[in-house]
């Protein structure tokens, strides 16, 4: 029997709750072991709606500015500073989509679209003007021994001369975390360029959504006594990871970027599957379910529905995220 097919017969068979967790457990690990290739790091093409339509063809452009950078590492740069809102504004006056500060926008913004002004609210001028910033610090430390990217990271958050003074990143842990955090979450928005390795955790999140079937939705819901136990889709799958020691962010379009986005052909149970009116923007997606095989998902779905398996081939299907523990660690805490 293939493992396909093992699907299809574990979900007829919702009765048997012990015999499903079993195929799954199996499914995931023979699947795996099928896997060839390895992690796909992140290249120079953008994985499909990560980044909003309105600014992907600029990331594209501009992310491949110099060496150091890359779309997709610009991109995990922007959702880190604003979540790709162009009106965003921090206590510190951070401004627009790239989060210049007002000194650092009078010395590096450039006039990105050619009309004459350097707006950085306008992402026209500030996504290149970002992007032209990393190449300058980039040329700053060009002579520094180690990988290139990362120092130009490591001069993003603790300037040039600490990268220069130490031969590399420096030894501070915010500049350390800053630069992980950002290679890591630049995975999220590539486009794979071969398969990626299957979670480790997949199984036991699957087992904990699968406790919970039959579960009456709640709008909100996190799983809470006071709830009665109810989740919603997002509360679902982020208890479903919590479980076995992932913490995802709460709502769904974040969730999107707790790691690599596998092929609709290449999914395993345990990947998150998510939906949207809008195929073109990951942060308009507004439903997500744990992918099990076989085509379905466990899922909370709406008001007055309880937790359930679906279908995932519907029109609204977005794609797919393969959660890794360093993904949903790189994630900001707000955007």
């Amino acid at each position: 029997m293939t493992v396909r097919k093992a699907w299809i017969v574990g979900i007829a068979a919702i009765g048997s709750a012990l015999a499903f967790v079993m195929l799954l457990v199996v499914g995931v690990y023979v699947v795996a072991g099928n896997l060839v290739g390895g992690v796909g790091g992140a290249g120079k093409q953008l994985a499909k709606g990560s980044v909003p339509a309105a600014y992907q063809k600029l990331v594209q452009r501009w992310g491949n500015l110099c060496p150091a950078i890359n779309p997709a590492l610009l991109a995990a740069q922007l959702y880190q500073e604003s979540g790709f809102n162009p009106g965003a504004q921090s206590p510190a006056q951070a401004q627009g989509i790239a989060q210049f500060i007002p000194g650092t926008w009078a010395t590096h913004g450039i006039d990105g679209d050619g009309d004459g002004d350097r707006d950085v609210w306008d992402p026209n001028d500030a996504i290149p003007s970002a992007a032209s910033y990393d190449c300058e610090l980039a040329k700053y430390v060009k002579d520094v021994p180690g990988n290139a990217t990362e120092n130009m990271l490591a001069s993003y958050n603790a300037g040039a001369y600490a990268v220069i003074k130490y031969g590399g990143v420096p030894p501070y842990k915010e500049t350390q975390n800053y630069v992980r955090r950002i290679t890591t979450l630049a995975e999220s928005f590539a486009a794979p360029v071969s398969r990626v390795d299957p979670s480790e955790q997949a199984a036991g999140a699957i087992a904990y959504a699968q406790k919970k079937l039959g579960t009456l939705y709640l709008w909100g819901g996190n799983g809470t006594a006071e709830q009665g136990g109810r989740f919603d889709c997002s509360g679902l799958t982020k208890a479903a990871y919590e479980s076995v020691g992932i913490t995802l962010p709460r709502v769904a379009n974040d969730q999107y970027n707790a790691g690599p986005h596998p092929n609709r052909d290449e999914l395993l149970p345990g990947d998150l599957v998510f939906f949207s009116d809008d195929l073109t923007n990951s942060r308009a997606i507004r439903h997500v379910g744990i992918y099990v095989g076989g085509g379905y998902m466990i899922n909370a779905p709406r008001p007055g529905a309880v937790i359930r398996f679906d279908p995932i081939d519907t029109p609204d299907y977005f794609g797919a995220t393969r959660v890794t523990e360093d993904g949903a660690k790189a994630l900001p805490t707000t955007v």
